[in-house]
């Protein structure tokens, strides 16, 4: 989605208004349904006067397009400017300006990464030219029309309030700067230069609106890519705050020793990119000869990973790349050189079959390595054990005289990119409140179905599409079909719905079995993995009274473990077991509703939370 586009005779006069900056802002929030901060508006104000003088040549045509603040679709990044218009050859060009307000920075010792001044404090940031670079292959890999035609893309950034110096044009940056030319305070008719190189006609075949059009290519899983990844293939760009967090983590790998524990905790919602930083830091580390496992409590997405790395690696060398949270109980200590626990927000404290091993999976994380990286959201813990939380770590971490970083991710790659879908879905389910009120415009399929029959269906068909659109549930159904082949455990049958649960066959790999459409999963086989369709069933235990939601942890079947002891812990104290329960039970059905990367769908056997969802998206 292109916020501002314009042709270039247009955008100078727009900019000859002096109110270039409220021109852009009221289109973000029409297309956007957005607000944007005082620092932005300002960055506008500024940077778009700096491209006016720019384009004042004739030489640049007046029909060639201009485009401001372009979404890279099925991401939340934003490309500042754009120009298209024809080569010399009278083949199609674009120009992908990142524009950046900066005015110094130091360099570090961090590939592609550097200190500067960002939002009221100094940060590690990525080099323009690596944002520029990285930009323009995001927008390749995801727009047909960018990647199938013949479409030049040159990738450049500009940098007008910056003097030259020994930093940003950096040998040690050469690598992203010849992809990416950066352009200085005095390169001004440098910058012109190269846009007259790349565009010396208009924008004849309206490449800005093809591009705009064009069709959204399917998006890669994780899982789908591993063994190419541990081949060593660069699957996935990092982009921005990933490849800040990726660089620390190596730095921190290489610095730590016995003597010197380094802990790293990384924060991050749903999409934002923690499993492709994990996977990649398992692959660099081991390259590094860096003794790394991934952990994980949840069994899916190890088992999940290791059958997709079948046959690209022998099965001892799989088993030594991935192992369960609850392996560490008699690891000696600072055996391994890194752990890289990915969900870390679903560890326990015991551990074993019966729960009764160990002491405390996060201090005998701590304790077998050198140097540990724990991947966390606490709005995705959704059993009574789960004890992962950022408070927990950092002591335990401080109990071995390790040092502590804690880091953030931001990038949005699932929900279409949409920051804004899991603000707008934590204010319904009353998680927390955001503005976030409609989400009609942000090109996510949400929709809620009228009965389980419809849910099931539009999920067969969009699992046509490439076998990656699945159903999921509440745990409020039994298991009877675990004991009886021929029973169904989640029946409606005043719609002619009937299905099993799928934790008999498929197990841990149910979202990439061939025929688990047929079978509806729960929160224990698709935490951490993605489909691009979602289909959620939610029980009686959430429901809506009054505008209310409201919570029964009754409701789940006495075959979830998630919940069992509840009783006891009511008795014991009702008020913070309520509120526990609360959350679980609400978090539980956020990350179902979270798991689509292009769709969600929803059904309710509670009316009056199905009126509740209905009003919200009208």
């Amino acid at each position: 989605m292109i916020v501002y586009t314009a042709k270039k005779s247009q955008f100078l006069d727009d900019v000859l208004t002096n109110d270039i900056e409220n021109i852009v802002l009221r289109n973000v929030k029409r297309k956007l349904n957005k607000g944007v901060s005082p620092s932005e508006i300002k960055s506008w104000a500024s940077s778009l006067v700096y491209m006016d003088r720019i384009l004042q040549d004739t030489a640049i045509p007046d029909d060639c397009g201009i485009a401001i603040e372009y979404q890279i679709p099925q991401t939340g990044k934003r490309i500042d400017f754009i120009i298209s218009g024809q080569s010399e050859e009278k083949k199609d060009s674009v120009i992908l300006i990142e524009l950046k307000q900066w005015s110094e920075a130091k360099l570090t010792s961090k590939d592609s990464i550097v200190e500067t001044f960002v939002g009221g404090r100094i940060g590690e940031h990525t080099h323009p030219s690596y944002q520029a670079w990285s930009y323009a292959t995001l927008l390749q890999g995801f727009n047909e029309v960018a990647y199938t035609q013949e479409i030049g893309l040159h990738p450049c950034a500009y940098l007008h309030n910056y003097a030259a110096d020994n930093v940003i044009k950096n040998a040690f940056y050469s690598e992203y700067i010849q992809k990416a030319p950066v352009f200085l305070k005095a390169d001004a008719l440098k910058l012109r230069e190269f846009i007259k190189k790349h565009v010396r006609y208009g924008d004849k075949s309206d490449v800005l609106f093809r591009i705009e059009n064009g069709r959204i290519r399917p998006s890669k899983l994780l899982a789908d890519c591993i063994s190419k990844m541990i081949r060593g293939n660069e699957e996935f760009i990092m982009v921005d705050d990933q490849k800040v967090i990726f660089e620390n983590a190596v730095a921190l790998a290489k610095r730590s020793s016995s003597q010197n524990k380094k802990v790293l905790i990384v924060k991050g919602g749903p999409g934002t990119g923690k499993s492709v930083v994990a996977i990649n830091l398992l692959v660099t580390l081991t390259k590094l000869g860096l003794m790394t496992q991934y952990v994980s409590k949840n069994a899916a997405p190890r088992a999940v990973y290791e059958a997709r790395l079948t046959g690209t690696l022998k099965a001892t060398e799989i088993r030594n790349l991935f192992r369960g949270s609850g392996g560490f109980i008699d690891t000696p200590e600072n055996e391994f050189d890194a752990l890289i626990v990915d969900e870390a927000h679903r560890l326990n404290r015991f551990s074993g079959l019966f729960g009764n091993l160990g002491d405390n999976q996060i201090r005998e994380i701590i304790n077998a390595s050198k140097f540990s990286v724990f991947f966390i959201d606490e709005d995705q813990r959704v059993t009574l054990k789960d004890i992962g939380r950022v408070e927990e770590i950092e002591m335990w971490a401080y109990k071995t005289d390790a040092e502590v970083t804690v880091l953030e991710l931001n990038s949005q790659f699932r929900c279409n990119g949409s920051d804004g879908y899991l603000a707008w879905l934590d204010n319904l389910l009353q998680i927390r409140d955001t503005v976030n009120d409609d989400i009609r415009d942000l090109e996510y399929d949400f929709r809620v179905m009228p009965n389980p029959s419809a849910l099931r269906d539009i999920i067969f068909e969009k699992n046509k599409e490439r076998n990656r659109a699945r159903m999921v549930a509440g745990y409020c159904w039994k298991w009877p079909s675990k004991k009886d082949k021929s029973a169904y455990d989640i029946e409606f049958p005043e719609y002619d719905f009937r299905m099993k649960w799928n934790l008999t066959e498929d197990g841990s790999v149910w979202i990439i079995s061939p025929n688990s459409v047929n079978e509806v999963g729960c929160i224990h086989t698709c935490q951490g993995l993605e489909a691009d369709y979602i289909g959620v069933i939610v029980g009686g235990d959430l429901i809506v009274r009054n505008g209310v939601v409201v919570t029964d942890a009754s409701k789940r079947a006495s075959s979830d473990n998630s919940v069992k002891g509840y009783k006891s812990l009511i008795k014991h104290n009702k008020n913070q077991a309520l509120t526990q329960l609360d959350l679980i039970i609400k978090n539980t059905y956020r990350t179902l509703m979270t798991r689509g990367m292009k769709g969600c769908y929803v059904y309710f056997t509670d009316k009056e939370a199905e009126e509740y969802f209905k009003a919200a998206l009208e």
